[in-house]
């Protein structure tokens, strides 16, 4: 396994209407339960699981995600990935993510949270081809600190590449750093603690597509600010900043519902865990 702590390998296809896994291997701090299917679509929903509890000092995690034509996958965490301090060397993952012509992937993971002196750094290769389609979602937020401050973490980084046949065509960075910004002020988290962004691409997405669920989001319930564009290619960037992780799962939640019934003509399954 090398210097990793955890290894995820999951390529998935479609046979006779249904998404199934072609391979599965996983190692050390990482796994993946059997897949549940919440509805007749034939669509699979992988969970993953962190036996560990949470990422320490020098943790290195690796996924490869890989999805054949016409297969459709959602995939999500059983619960928040939890960064603790890191004394010596900053916690690290790693994504790759394949998606063929016709292919969909719903990545939804529960909030990643920083706790007191946490440094950690991700990054997310998405490598597709012309017609498959993405919804990629994440939420950031601060963990509990002993003397009550709000941004106790280090730094939390976030780089997010997007390839459309070979081609970078969507590159987004976040970086929260608390020692060198000035986390409430404008251009930062202007006054929230927690930040959800999701990104979503779409062959049927363009500025009337956008301009209609702009107008839809801002009849969400909740104290949220929350921005919307355009990507290179056809696709959407939602950002949200908020004050609790419940507003901005609520947002994201109304996003993705009515993109399930604009693009797929579906209700997105609820993602039950304990």
């Amino acid at each position: 396994m090398g210097d990793w702590t955890g290894i995820l390998r999951l390529d998935a296809e479609e046979r006779s209407g249904k998404t199934v896994a072609g391979n599965v291997y996983f190692q050390g701090a990482f796994k993946v339960m059997r897949p549940v299917y919440h509805d007749h679509s034939g669509q699979a929903c992988y969970y993953i699981l962190n036996p560990g509890g949470g990422y320490l000092d020098g943790d290195r995690y690796q996924m490869k995600i890989s999805l054949r034509e016409g297969a459709r996958l959602t995939l999500t965490t059983q619960s928040a990935t939890k960064i603790y301090k890191t004394p010596n060397r900053p916690a690290y993952q790693e994504t790759e993510i394949i998606l063929k012509k016709g292919s969909y992937l719903e990545y939804i993971a529960d909030p990643l949270i920083g706790y007191k002196n946490a440094r950690y750094k991700q990054k997310t290769a998405i490598r597709m081809e012309k017609g498959a389609s993405l919804l990629y979602s994440e939420i950031v937020t601060p963990g509990w600190s002993p003397d009550g401050e709000q941004f106790s973490y280090d730094c939390l980084q976030f780089v997010n590449e997007i390839y459309v046949d070979e081609e970078l065509a969507v590159y987004d960075h976040i970086k929260l750093n608390p020692a060198e910004q000035p986390m409430h002020a404008i251009g930062v988290m202007e006054g929230c603690t927690h930040m959800g962004s999701m990104m979503v691409v779409h062959d049927r997405i363009d500025q009337d597509f956008l301009d209609r669920l702009y107008n839809e989001l801002q009849q969400a319930p909740g104290p949220v600010r929350f921005g919307m564009s355009l990507l290179p290619i056809p696709g959407l960037m939602l950002r949200v900043l908020g004050r609790s992780t419940q507003s901005i799962e609520s947002m994201h939640s109304a996003c993705h519902r009515w993109i399930g019934g604009e693009l797929f003509g579906t209700t997105p399954s609820f993602l039950r865990k304990y």
